[in-house]
């Protein structure tokens, strides 16, 4: 007897961004997975497939925004759910990985919580993880499976050679992300590279203060460069400092757009050019309204690497080599 082994690729998303899963499907040519989703009265979340996926290889996509510890309860149920179905191999794709920051202790009995992250998906039954800018590269060190760490710099570096002509400076608002900053002007002509030094105080969250600046601004067109933006302390600080060094323009390039309060405000009264972010997360009509704010679709190369994922091909040819 002759056994022909069909692989099947299948999407599946929560609710927190289906506008992007669904766009990262029609881009696949495929339908997003059926699920049926509820909440029991006390709040528990039930998912279950309705159709089946038996030796498939499962994509299950959630973006981990507000109500945060809703949405990533609702993946690991959905994940849950597809490894007693018995699909052949889960994908995680997580394009905003929750809890990010906390991946080291600062302060004396810390938790490491995205330590914690990776050991709930694995324990879940997700064979890889994939995600987009994770705040730090060493995430991936927490688990023994495989977990992409993909960029959204390909889709950013193309939006911004349109739009700046002239020099440019590509500024870390942190002397932590001066590697990043280095990515993005290794692919901008007659780019720059400068950072702000900045001091937090690790009991109080989302607060931080520009104290001084390193690199070349006067007359150039800076972009501040950042994995996210939460309160927008940070890069609209970075932003009235280099303005006030005699920028010729400042722009925020941004993975993630969190936009926490009192994050729109900062935007409207800060010197700022332009606001670049991903879908990632879903962005509010609030801040999609502002005249300075460009959203980028970050559809076209998740699909890509989803696709490279199912056949077994490189990933790192989609993303020029940046990514981790």
């Amino acid at each position: 007897m002759d056994i022909v082994s069909r692989n099947r690729m299948m999407v599946f998303t929560g609710g927190a961004n289906e506008p992007l899963a669904e766009e990262v499907a029609e881009v696949l040519g495929i339908q997003l997975g059926k699920v049926h989703r509820s909440t029991f009265a006390n709040g528990e979340i039930y998912v279950r497939p309705i159709e089946s996926v038996r030796g498939s290889d499962c994509f299950v996509i959630q973006s981990h925004c507000a109500p945060i510890n809703d949405n990533i309860m609702e993946q690991l149920v959905t994940i849950d759910a597809l490894k007693r179905a018995s699909a052949r191999r889960i994908t995680a794709v997580i394009p905003f990985f929750g809890y990010s920051r906390q991946d080291k202790k600062v302060l004396p009995r810390e938790p490491i919580s995205a330590r914690l992250m990776a050991d709930l998906f694995m324990k879940a039954g997700a064979d890889r993880l994939v995600s987009v800018d994770l705040h730090t590269g060493q995430l991936q060190g927490f688990i023994s499976k495989p977990w992409d760490s993909l960029t959204a710099l390909p889709i950013i570096i193309d939006y911004l050679s349109q739009q700046v002509d002239g020099p440019i400076t590509v500024l870390s608002p942190d002397s932590g992300g001066v590697k990043r900053a280095e990515r993005y002007a290794k692919h901008l002509e007659d780019a720059d590279v400068a950072f702000v030094y900045k001091r937090r105080d690790p009991l109080e969250h989302n607060l931080s203060a520009a104290l001084s600046m390193s690199g070349e601004v006067e007359g150039r067109h800076v972009v501040i460069v950042d994995d996210m933006i939460d309160t927008a302390s940070t890069v609209c600080n970075a932003a009235e400092m280099v303005k006030g060094e005699g920028a010729s323009s400042v722009r925020i390039a941004a993975t993630h757009g969190i936009f926490s309060d009192p994050a729109l405000d900062r935007i409207k009264n800060a010197p700022l050019e332009e606001v670049i972010v991903t879908n990632t997360l879903p962005v509010s009509d609030d801040i999609v309204q502002l005249d300075n704010v460009k959203v980028l679709s970050i559809a076209p190369i998740l699909a890509e690497t989803l696709q490279a994922i199912f056949m077994d091909s490189s990933v790192s040819e989609i993303f020029l080599g940046e990514n981790e």
